[in-house]
């Protein structure tokens, strides 16, 4: 639980919310930028890690979890005809959850994800069904009419793929995993290794403090000329360090200094961290990207001791899901890779002994349209996605499952699902699971307090 302020950090917050207002600024996430300088950081003295699989380009949940009754999936073969997968081919991995979908309705995992089923049935494996970016609670009527605030450039990548991370704009500085990282930093001892990022640069991970570490599939990225030889030369080598850490009067310079010794001093840390890594037997496909950036993620919690942290947000991803062509052909080779990934994952946490400890989840720029353009589908918006690790309420649908009609009550235009759980709530709930005060977690999903339900049941009581 966090600390309440002190009066004078009220007093200090609300005379700078007084100043916002008067500039025509006071909007709610701005109150919320204030606030979360000002709150005290969430105590962890257990560990645990969240990871973010997001998968670029907008994966088509459709053929990911098809329909199995055979109404609705008469429709689908209708709608979809040669892109649809046939009825019999998905007797195996239909699903059977703890709680049966209203009106008979049953889903199926893709054959390609296989790997997953028996997660599911072991109640480590969720399905968050038609969730999406929203502004607040919105129905087909208010969307119609344009009567309330709608995510801005609805089915444009960048912009959902930033609302999606940030619940904000392109340009958006910084994502609710960053901002997760932002409440525990105290809580671990090196907290460079809050919010680790093995897949480049995402909006996700950036913090107001908390600063995203990137590191490789193959570990910690050194400093070219720092530490090692620059020009086959150790004098050159000492003297570009000398000359990057060294103090200045400057305040731009001494920024700089003060972040390429931070730079220098985690790989040092990381890298020795990393040598005396204890072996995994648990086997990745070698040949998938993105197995070997959860293979990454893995090792990186087995050092978590070493390394001194009880609170990590990880983020990996997978590309090539933008498929207008070639859907047939191309997603189940990368629905695959998913389950491969995400199966070697999970059996590594489980033996470590930290599967009740790490929780995963895929994430997307949006859904793809029920209706089919000939060879693949076009951007939507509510998705189908998937919550992993051993605290998980598996077994389960979370939500409301849509309508799978055109022109349907969920359907705001060629099949495009409008979500009925917003990704706030989905933030909200994973944060409270990490151990963010109920009092704080706006400060994570600043568009909560539009929802009466902040926790979706994602995790066992």
């Amino acid at each position: 639980m966090s600390a309440p302020l002190s009066q004078a950090s009220r007093r200090a917050f609300m005379q700078r919310a007084a100043q916002l207002s008067l500039a025509g600024l006071a909007s709610p996430w701005a109150l919320h930028l204030l606030a979360m300088s000002e709150a005290a950081a969430q105590s962890a003295n257990d560990y645990k890690a969240l990871v973010c699989v997001f998968l670029y380009g907008g994966n088509d949940h459709i053929n990911t979890l098809p329909p199995f009754d055979a109404a609705t999936h008469a429709e689908y073969l209708r709608v979809r005809t040669s892109m649809a997968t046939a009825r019999d081919a998905l007797a195996a991995t239909a699903l059977v959850p703890r709680e049966p979908l209203p009106g008979g309705r049953q889903l199926a995992l893709a054959p390609e994800l296989a790997p997953l089923k028996s997660l599911f049935d072991s109640q480590q494996l969720g399905v968050l069904l038609n969730v999406g970016t929203l502004m607040r609670p919105t129905t087909k009527a208010q969307y119609n009419a344009a009567s309330v605030p709608l995510p801005p450039k609805l089915f444009s990548h960048n912009d959902q793929q930033s609302v999606w991370q940030s619940s904000l704009p392109e340009g958006s500085i910084s994502g609710w995993g960053g901002r997760l990282g932002d409440l525990f930093m105290a809580s671990n001892e090196r907290a460079s290794f809050t919010c680790v990022n093995v897949s480049g640069n995402a909006v996700y991970m950036s913090g107001r403090q908390a600063v995203q570490y990137q590191v490789s599939s193959n570990g910690s990225v050194p400093l070219q000329g720092v530490r090692q030889a620059l020009f086959g030369s150790s004098v050159a080598q000492n003297a570009m360090l000398k000359l990057v850490t060294a103090p200045h009067s400057h305040l731009m310079r001494a920024e700089y200094t003060r972040v390429m010794s931070r730079a220098i001093e985690a790989n040092d840390t990381l890298s020795a961290a990393m040598a005396a890594a204890p072996v995994l037997n648990t086997a990745f496909d070698t040949s998938s990207p993105l197995a070997m950036q959860l293979r990454m993620v893995a090792r990186l919690i087995s050092v978590r001791q070493a390394l001194g942290v009880k609170r990590q947000v990880f983020f990996v991803s997978l590309g090539g899901f933008d498929l207008h062509d070639f859907l047939v052909a191309q997603h189940p080779g990368l629905l695959a890779q998913l389950a491969s990934a995400l199966r070697s994952f999970h059996d590594a946490t489980t033996e470590m002994g930290v599967s009740q400890q790490v929780t995963a989840f895929t994430a997307s720029d949006f859904g793809r349209t029920f209706s089919s353009n000939g060879d693949g589908s076009d951007h939507g918006w509510g998705s189908h996605h998937f919550v992993l690790g051993g605290a998980v309420a598996g077994g389960r649908f979370h939500g409301r499952n849509p309508e799978l009609a055109l022109n349907g009550p969920d359907d705001v235009g060629q099949g495009r699902l409008l979500p009925t759980t917003a990704v706030d709530q989905l933030a909200a709930t994973l944060a409270r699971w990490m151990g963010v005060s109920d009092s704080d977690i706006p400060l994570v999903a600043p568009n909560i307090g539009e929802y009466s339900q902040r926790d979706l049941g994602l995790f066992r009581v």
